[in-house]
């Protein structure tokens, strides 16, 4: 990594600029034998190890689940959903220390785990609270709901007032298997919030006003799936024009793209050899 983009992150963290993007990639942080699945690939698979599902979709996470959800019913995909992410998985490292960093207002989790939630829990002094996708076939005309720090779920009529208080977020746009097992995850899901996202109706206000001018750092996180791009860009619209993504793998043509569109400087590095010189550096700047 560049020293120019390790001390440009680091301003932006110093500054309260920087918003952490996290993927289901951080998850090999916490070492092997990992007993949930850190990825698309490994979700499928138990999900159809549950439920029968045609050949020509068993690899394709969002149809699967579509198929189980139309056959079998939805209390279906959200049990096996919550059987797939019940261990339970201390915090990695780089989710103790993004939680420690109380300068950072908002921390964007792009999977379904509690590990990031955990390690708020844990360690931040400051009011904050949580807020996750919902999917309509469970809480009809609802997108989002609204937790307290201690899981505690808020009132519709006062999710917004109380928002207003919390000086960060915690945002599950797929939904987390805490403390109510929400789940974005069928075709009918995603239809469902990407015909209404390009306006923004999905969002919750609370992170599009955190946002603003504001710095994306996107850990273990891939784009190549429509998906995954459209949640991304559509989450940091109207932020800042500079943005990073820590990618060792080979990018697809369509990342590449995305980077490019969006100014996303790709980082080139294996993601534990990032998050042990970014700690590094920061606690040096701090000795």
């Amino acid at each position: 990594m560049s020293t120019e983009a390790l001390a440009a992150i680091r301003a932006t963290l110093n500054e309260g600029r920087l918003i952490p993007y996290l993927g289901p990639g951080t998850l090999a942080l916490a070492g092997d034998n990992l007993p949930l699945p850190a990825g698309p690939d490994p979700l499928v698979a138990k999900l159809t190890a549950k439920a029968t599902v045609p050949h020509k979709i068993r690899k394709n996470l969002s149809a699967a689940a579509q198929y189980i959800e139309n056959f079998k019913h939805r209390k279906t995909i959200s049990s096996v959903m919550t059987d797939a992410f019940k261990a339970q998985v201390p915090p990695t490292a780089l989710h103790t220390y993004l939680a420690a960093q109380e300068k950072i207002p908002l921390v964007v989790y792009a999977w379904y785990d509690n590990l990031m939630l955990q390690a708020m829990q844990a360690s931040r002094t400051n009011k904050w609270g949580h807020v996750q996708g919902v999917s309509h076939a469970e809480h009809l005309a609802t997108w989002v709901q609204y937790f307290n720090a201690d899981n505690s779920l808020i009132d519709k009529e006062a999710e917004l007032a109380t928002a207003e208080a919390w000086e960060s977020v915690l945002y599950y746009p797929w939904g987390c298997v805490t403390p109510g097992s929400n789940f974005l995850v069928s075709d009918s899901d995603y239809v469902e919030v990407l015909t209404e996202i390009d306006i923004q109706t999905p969002i919750p206000e609370k992170v599009m006003e955190i946002r603003t001018g504001r710095n994306f750092l996107f850990l273990g996180c891939r784009f190549s799936s429509q998906v995954e791009r459209i949640f991304a860009f559509q989450i940091m619209k109207r932020s800042s024009e500079k943005h990073w993504a820590v990618l060792p793998e080979e990018p697809t043509k369509n990342e590449l793209k995305f980077f490019k569109r969006y100014n996303i400087e790709r980082i080139d590095m294996p993601l534990a050899d990032f998050v042990a010189e970014f700690v590094q550096q920061k606690e040096a700047a701090l000795a």
